[in-house]
């Protein structure tokens, strides 16, 4: 369950931070509050998920799904570059975020 947890703080982490973009700079209110209420859920989540798995394991697996997630949206809906540099750099993340499971 604690993984569960986990996953679903990860995705509303990669929400929080594509939220940024839409605030423009926090000047519209609602994707402010949508981004703001992501923000507290995914570290509540996290927060819970610890309580069960290590540390260290629990937060490199949060923001590698946030990382992950942030940069595949960043591509998809903002058209930045999907180099074969960046897409070998989002591998190994996942890479690692798998071992840090398995190992734990």
């Amino acid at each position: 369950m604690a993984w569960l947890i986990l996953l679903l703080a990860g995705i509303l982490e990669i929400g929080w931070a594509i939220g940024l973009k839409y605030t423009d700079g926090f000047t519209r209110l609602t994707p402010t509050i949508l981004t703001v209420g992501s923000m507290i859920v995914s570290i509540a989540l996290l927060g819970l998920a610890v309580r069960t798995l290590p540390l260290g394991t629990a937060y490199a697996v949060w923001t590698g799904i946030g990382t992950v997630g942030t940069v595949i949206l960043g591509i998809v809906l903002f058209a930045e570059p999907a180099t074969f540099v960046r897409l070998g750099c989002i591998t190994l993340i996942v890479a690692g975020i798998a071992g840090l499971k398995l190992s734990a």
